[in-house]
């Protein structure tokens, strides 16, 4: 006779009939072929009701563990490999995270204001969006993202970067990590990639968790050049031509056309344009992309809204070249987009009713008033005469050369001690021989004041 103490039920009685049995089960309490009691006697026994005792076996033949014989009743079922002995269940999850440092000050800190995003208008445009695109928001997504978002991309890159791309170019996705490997699958992981030296230490990550072969491509004051370039014997190479990341150097129109000459040299030789901050020029008009100058389609845009409007929507994309875009096509139709259709359609009623052109203007006039602020303090603190700001007309961030002897890395570990973050110049470099010290990056999207005060304050103590 089967018992079991009700009193320790915690929630329906039936699923904790279902788990006394089936631990009785596991540990051969209840033998194979064992039968158990029928529905009445072990609800008589118990005190409850038979529908609870129906629902607990029906659960336990849903999962395999007893059977029923008609007319006979229910029986323990075989199940392979099923331990015998009774286990204390102790379950220690030894998962080890890498926890993330925590500074009072980070003066490298790329994150966005909270109070510039424009919340009003964005909820407003969700609502409309819930309301009027009921069938369109429970339709799957096309591969490269919904018509609309695309569209309204290419009618902003027509009059913001003077491209001339048809919607179908553009592949929209979750970030550009994703978008990477993509372009991965679509150039070939055989190609050799090349990216810059110093540069952005995550794509390297990216491209070596993918075994792509990098190498790693000298920079000047114009950028990426061509003699290391050809070097490298890399058949693709990634740049930032417009804002290079971390020097914010811009590269002129004759080194332009020098690397678009170097990619026309061979058939199957392309350029990855990283456009990633572009709108945040602060004097004058954007420069061209390459892609607008390249007659022969070797160029692949990439571009995010993770700068122009927070890096926590995660909407990136790319543009490709007409050849590419048909093999994407033929090879890939099978992927889904990444990015959600609730997002990708408020996000393009953004785009298309001007909100996003206002909402990057006000931008750079914050971005401007606030590198103004950064470089004023700088000049006025004690550390005035022991530093220089080496600016750029771009981005969102300078940096600032330190007159000092002392190593990058022990200034670093001495402003940790006052929970300072800062990140150098050399931290970027992925060889040693080419390191420059004693050049630290200052990123002014959303830092305090008082903040950037007291780092000056804590430097000029420390150096």
């Amino acid at each position: 006779m089967i018992t079991y103490d009700f009193e320790k039920a915690k929630g329906p009685i039936y699923l904790y009939v279902y788990e006394c049995l089936k631990k009785d089960i596991i540990e051969g309490k209840l033998q194979e072929n064992e039968k158990l009691p029928s529905k009445r006697t072990f609800a008589r026994n118990n005190g409850i009701s038979t529908i609870t005792i129906q629902n607990a076996y029906d659960q336990l033949i849903s999962e395999g563990y007893i059977y029923t014989i008609p007319k006979k009743g229910y029986y323990v079922a075989h199940i392979e490999h099923i331990s015998n002995e009774p286990k204390d269940i102790d379950v220690q999850y030894k998962i080890k995270t890498i926890p993330k440092s925590r500074y009072n000050i980070d003066l490298s800190d790329n994150s966005i204001n909270s109070d510039n995003f424009p919340f009003s208008v964005w909820t407003r445009l969700s609502r409309e969006v819930m309301s009027n695109k009921k069938d369109e928001l429970m339709t799957i997504s096309p591969v490269n993202g919904v018509y609309e978002l695309r569209e309204a991309i290419a009618k902003y890159l027509q009059s913001f970067r003077g491209m001339l791309v048809d919607p179908n170019q553009i592949v929209v996705g979750a970030g550009t990590e994703f978008l990477y490997g993509i372009i991965m699958e679509l150039l070939g992981k055989k190609k050799i990639f090349a990216i810059e030296n110093p540069g952005y230490k995550k794509l390297e990550m990216i491209y070596r968790q993918k075994d792509i072969c990098c190498r790693y491509v000298q920079i000047d004051d114009e950028g990426m050049t061509i003699e290391s370039l050809k070097k490298s014997k890399a058949d693709v190479a990634h740049m930032c031509p417009n804002h290079h990341f971390p020097t914010g150097i811009t590269m002129p129109a004759s080194r332009r056309y020098e690397i678009l000459a170097w990619a026309n040299e061979k058939e199957k030789r392309y350029i990855i344009e990283d456009d990633y901050d572009s709108e945040f020029r602060t004097k004058g008009r954007p420069l061209p992309t390459l892609f607008s100058i390249d007659g022969c389609e070797k160029v692949i845009y990439m571009n995010t809204f993770s700068k122009s409007l927070s890096p926590t929507i995660r909407i990136s994309y790319m543009v490709l070249p007409i050849h590419l875009a048909n093999i994407f096509y033929e090879k890939m139709f099978f992927y889904s987009c990444t990015v959600s259709n609730f997002e990708q359609y408020t996000l393009a009623e953004f785009i298309k009713r001007g909100y996003f052109e206002k909402h990057i203007n006000r931008m750079r006039l914050y971005y401007a008033r606030q590198r103004k602020t950064m470089i004023d303090i700088i000049c006025n603190s004690s550390l005035h005469d022991r530093c220089m700001v080496k600016e750029n007309d771009s981005g969102l961030h300078f940096l600032l050369r330190l007159d000092t002897n002392m190593e990058d890395s022990v200034l670093k570990e001495e402003l940790a001690k006052h929970s300072i973050k800062i990140r150098s110049l050399s931290d970027y470099y992925f060889t040693e021989d080419e390191k420059k010290e004693h050049l630290f990056i200052i990123n002014y999207s959303n830092i305090e004041k008082s903040k950037i005060k007291k780092a000056l304050e804590v430097i000029n103590d420390i150096i």
